[in-house]
C-alpha cells in the first residue's frame, strides 16, 4: 500500500512539473495561479514571552522576520490574504492555498515566524516560542502591507493553521489590536483552520467588527474541535458573526496534499487537548486544575497526536474559503 502511495505522489508531481502532458484547460489553470511578481520582505518584529504580549511589554528581542509577498497577475491595488503557518513551519499545505489564492486575483503573504528567531519547528518543544508571537508578527506584516502601492488595505484577509490558526482567531481581541497593531487598518475578516482553543483570554469576546470562519476536523485530537466550541458559543452569544465548519474524518493538518487518506502519528509532538488554561492578573496564564502558571511540562500536555490529510475535507475547504473570500473582497 505504501508503494502505491507514494507512486501516486510521484505521477502527480510528474504532472505537475510538466513532464506529462497537460490539457489546454489544466495549462490555462496553471497560468491564472502564476503570481504575476514575487517579492521577498523582511519586517521588524519582538520575540517576547506570552506575558509581555499580554502585558503590553515591548521589552523583548528584536528580530528580523520574512515574508513571501506573492502579487497576483492584475492592476492596481489587490486584495491579499495574509497566511500564518503552524508549529511545523511553512508546510506543504501552504502553497496550494497561495496558488488557489493567486488564481482568483488575490494577493498572498506567507509569514515566516521561524527562521529569523532561529528556528525550523516547535511541535516536540511548544514552550521554545511563545504562542502569542505570530499575532505580533501578523500585525506587523499588516503594517508593512497597508503601505504598499500595490496592496487594497481595507481587503487584507487573515489565514492561519494550528498554531497559526490560533494566532488568526485571538489577533481579532480588540485588546491586542489596541496594545499592538500599529498599522492603522484592520483585517477584513479572519480564516483559523484547526486552531488550538484551550486558553481563555481576559476580554476574548470583544473581537473586532469582521467576520470569522473557522475550519477544523471532528476527529482531530492534536486541537480538538470540542475545544472551540465553548468559546465559539461565547463569540455567537456576544453578537459576533462567527462560523464553525466541521469535517468528518479529517485529521489535523488535513489540507496537506501530502499522506492523504493516511493518519500518521506525529511523534512527540506536544498537544495542550487536555488543558484548560486562563488568562489572570498580570497576564499570567494559569492552569485552571492547578491554578498554577501553565507549563508544557503540566500533566495535561500529551504527546503523539495524529494528523493526515483528507482530499475531500480540502476539497469542501477551498470551496467554502473561496465563495468567502469573494463575498468579503466583492469580487466578481
Amino acid at each position: 500500500m505504501r508503494i502505491n502511495v507514494r507512486a501516486a505522489i510521484a505521477a502527480a508531481f510528474l504532472c505537475g512539473a510538466g513532464l506529462l502532458p497537460a490539457s489546454p484547460s489544466e495549462a490555462q489553470t496553471n497560468l491564472r495561479e502564476v503570481a504575476a511578481r514575487v517579492e521577498l520582505h523582511a519586517f521588524p518584529s519582538l520575540t517576547l514571552s506570552d506575558q509581555q504580549f499580554l502585558s503590553g511589554d515591548a521589552n523583548g528581542k528584536p528580530v528580523t522576520m520574512t515574508g513571501e509577498f506573492r502579487i497576483a497577475q492584475g492592476t492596481g491595488r489587490l486584495p491579499v490574504v495574509i497566511l500564518m503557518h503552524g508549529s511545523g513551519g511553512i508546510g506543504a499545505n501552504i502553497e496550494p492555498w497561495t496558488r488557489k489564492f493567486n488564481s482568483m486575483g488575490i494577493s498572498t503573504f506567507t509569514i515566516d515566524g521561524f527562521s529569523g528567531r532561529g528556528l525550523t519547528a516547535v511541535n516536540t518543544n511548544q514552550a521554545a516560542l511563545g504562542r502569542l508571537n505570530f499575532i505580533l508578527d501578523i500585525y506587523r506584516a499588516l503594517e508593512l502591507l497597508a503601505k504598499h502601492p500595490r496592496v487594497d488595505p481595507e481587503r487584507i484577509v487573515l489565514m492561519g493553521f494550528s498554531r497559526g490558526g490560533q494566532a488568526a482567531l485571538y489577533a481579532s481581541l480588540t485588546r491586542f489590536h489596541k496594545l499592538w497593531n500599529k498599522s492603522g487598518v484592520q483585517f477584513a475578516a479572519y480564516i483559523p483552520f484547526y486552531p488550538d482553543c484551550a486558553t481563555s483570554y481576559a476580554g476574548e469576546t470583544d473581537v473586532a467588527e469582521r467576520p470569522m470562519r473557522i475550519f477544523h476536523g471532528m476527529p482531530d485530537d492534536y486541537n480538538p474541535v470540542a475545544n472551540c466550541k465553548p468559546y465559539i458559543q461565547r463569540l455567537r452569544e456576544a453578537g459576533r458573526d462567527v462560523v464553525l465548519t466541521e469535517y468528518p474524518d479529517a485529521q489535523h493538518g488535513f489540507d496537506t496534499p501530502l499522506n492523504v487518506g493516511m493518519v500518521l502519528v506525529a511523534s512527540n509532538a506536544q498537544t495542550a487537548r487536555g488543558c484548560k488554561i486562563r488568562e489572570a492578573e498580570g497576564g499570567v496564564l494559569l492552569n485552571v486544575s492547578t491554578q498554577q502558571p501553565f507549563s508544557y511540562k503540566d500533566d495535561c500536555v500529551q504527546l503523539n497526536p495524529h494528523v493526515g490529510g483528507n482530499a475531500a475535507a480540502t476539497q469542501a475547504a477551498r470551496v467554502a474559503v473561496s465563495d468567502f473570500v469573494r463575498q468579503v473582497f466583492k469580487l466578481e
